[in-house]
């Protein structure tokens, strides 16, 4: 597949919705060599089994894992390069870890946006979509959901596809 077209993917779905592995054989699909960019970070035990199976799932495949917690932008620069296709797991776990940080959220968005019209890897980015429950009863939780809403329209509209996953079924939103 001629990948040097297309724009950035970004698929969004809810927790355990199958999101990430359509966006894997999105990547797969491509013939490309394949980087995936994990943004999680190991707090505690439950969250290594799942940084465990994610790996699992991607072993013997050639793809070749890059961690990077908060300097997302940085590192698809270092990597981007004609040809290669490159999945972002997750965008909101980066929120997550700009927020434990403190980071200006507005400056890391505009970056990101910055970037990605003159990306020049296939670039797919994976999310959860947390806006369609009820409003949070604490502010870092609405402060996480309305950042999380406002990077999400971001990259939708740098995006040449997006997709929302639910029980592993892809809806194709744009493109």
């Amino acid at each position: 597949m001629d990948i040097s077209n297309l724009g950035p993917t970004l698929v969004l779905g809810g927790a355990r919705s199958g999101k990430s592995t359509f966006a894997e054989k999105l990547v797969e699909a491509t013939g490309s060599p394949m980087h995936y960019l994990a943004t999680g970070r190991a707090f505690d035990e439950e969250m290594q089994e799942r940084i465990a199976l994610h790996q699992a799932t991607r072993q013997g495949k050639g793809w070749t894992t890059h961690e990077e917690p908060l300097d997302l932008v940085g590192l698809l620069r270092r990597i981007d390069e004609p040809g290669r296709a490159v999945l972002i797991d997750c965008l909101t776990l980066w929120v997550t870890n700009l927020m434990m940080e403190e980071r200006d959220m507005a400056a890391e968005f505009a970056a990101l946006a910055a970037f990605l019209p003159e990306a020049r890897s296939r670039l797919v980015f994976v999310s959860n979509e947390v806006g369609l429950g009820i409003v949070p009863e604490n502010r870092m939780a609405r402060d996480f959901r309305d950042h999380a809403g406002r990077l999400h329209q971001i990259v939708a509209e740098k995006s040449a596809e997006v997709y929302f996953v639910a029980a592993g079924l892809p809806l194709k939103m744009k493109g």
